[in-house]
């Protein structure tokens, strides 16, 4: 048996993921240690994880505050800013969870990079938990990030070769200056493309698969699609919840505060008329200002799968964790993208067929009834979508990829996918 260390950053939405798979994990009789936000300990005990510590809360007090910016290059650049600024406290309590656990293969999150830089240093095993889409190119897949349907025919892929390069370009200004800054005090090399810091790790485990991620012909050799891992923290059911009267739409805000309570008012006032029941969770957005109405109330936090199983459908920011929630349950979606991996995780709901982009600048209360609508009619497509998440893979899947890594079948990293 082997002893994991997972090292998420301090962000419910790329912890709740881990759960399922390594719960399967020490169910298999490894040992397995946590390191988390102080605030999300008692949760993932209470799921069963035997050994759940607290990250250094110097990492908390470095708050991701892209939604400030008001351009999206400029979020990009914050949002990396943010993350970075983390990394020196980051590798030094990754140094001590090392330490303290001696593990024998190491799981950083995709946004831990101090720690992915200072695990580098170890030689332990080690890979990335990605807890959304796979950033990398590859044949007949669109640029990342841009929110792009796939192309196909000489233009289409001329329009991806272009964009890709310019993704990679803008990625790199907003990511090297600082990560490359880090690799210097660790004594690595710098990078010349992000690309690089992507593909580093011996193992990618991706938290998803398709119908959300695009099929491959030349996945990397080191990246795994481990399917999706849903899992909310143990809360009772609310006794409301079980009233009978009209079916319930969920709209829920991210829980990592992005500006988002925009999408909570406009779907107050777009559904107030509408034969439905609206429940909105604002998790980092609770105390905002919102419209009432008779059919809508507000909650911090609700149990989302206890929603889910009596919602005709969900609007939210397009998060790939509630996305993937939904989509898992044959719940169809009406996602207003409002930035990060949004615009993405909003085109791959398209894709698959179950649900419904709204742009975050179109929004208003006549255009998110519209999209509603449209939605709810969507359920079978959704139901399809779901068959086929529920096939890529889940918490087994997850603990045979993490096993392979501790096992040492340490894959060369894998090329850079076909241009």
């Amino acid at each position: 048996m082997s002893t994991f260390l997972a090292y998420t950053s301090p962000a419910a939405g790329h912890l709740f993921p881990l759960v399922p798979g390594l719960l399967a994990l020490q169910d298999r009789g490894h040992e397995v240690h946590v390191y988390t936000a102080s605030e999300l300990v008692d949760g993932a005990r209470a799921a069963g994880l035997r050994h759940v510590a607290a990250l250094d809360a110097r990492i908390s007090d470095v708050e991701v505050r892209d939604y400030e910016a008001r351009s999206g290059k400029r979020r990009l650049v914050v949002g990396f800013e943010n993350l970075l600024g983390r990394g020196p406290a980051e590798a030094e309590d990754l140094r001590r969870a090392i330490a303290e656990t001696q593990p024998g293969a190491v799981l950083v999150d995709v946004n831990a990079y101090g720690a992915a830089v200072a695990v580098q240093r170890t030689g332990l095993p080690w890979a990335t938990t990605l807890p959304s889409l796979l950033p990398l190119p590859g044949a007949g897949i669109p640029p990342y990030g841009l929110g792009l349907a796939p192309a196909t025919g000489p233009l289409g892929r001329l329009r991806d070769r272009v964009l890709w390069d310019l993704v990679e370009r803008m990625y790199g200004k907003a990511m090297l200056p600082g990560l490359n800054a880090l690799r210097r005090e660790h004594g690595l090399p710098e990078l010349a493309s992000p690309l690089e810091h992507v593909l580093a790790p011996d193992r990618i485990l991706v938290l998803t698969g398709e119908p959300l991620e695009y099929p491959r012909a030349d996945v990397p050799a080191n990246v795994r699609f481990v399917g999706a891992q849903s899992w909310d923290p143990p809360a009772p059911e609310p006794e409301w919840l079980r009233e009978p009267g009209e079916p319930w739409v969920l709209v829920t805000c991210s829980t990592e505060y992005q500006g988002d309570e925009a999408l909570a008012a406009s779907a107050i006032d777009a559904l107030r008329d509408e034969p439905v029941r609206v429940v909105v969770t604002l998790a980092d957005a609770h105390g905002a200002e919102l419209p009432g109405a008779p059919n809508a109330r507000v909650e911090r936090f609700v149990p989302h799968g206890a929603v889910l199983d009596r919602a005709v459908t969900v609007v939210c920011h397009g998060g790939m964790g509630i996305v993937q929630k939904s989509v898992a349950r044959g719940v169809p979606v009406v996602a207003g993208p409002f930035g990060r991996d949004q615009p993405e995780v909003a085109r791959r709901l398209v894709e698959s067929g179950a649900g419904v982009k709204l742009s975050a600048k179109r929004l208003t209360p006549e255009r998110l009834r519209a999209a509603v609508r449209a939605a709810i009619v969507k359920r079978p497509a959704a139901e399809a979508a779901a068959e086929r998440l529920r096939a890529a893979g889940g918490p087994e899947a997850f603990a045979g990829a993490a096993e392979e890594l501790a096992a040492g079948d340490r894959q060369p990293v894998g090329s850079a996918p076909v241009r």
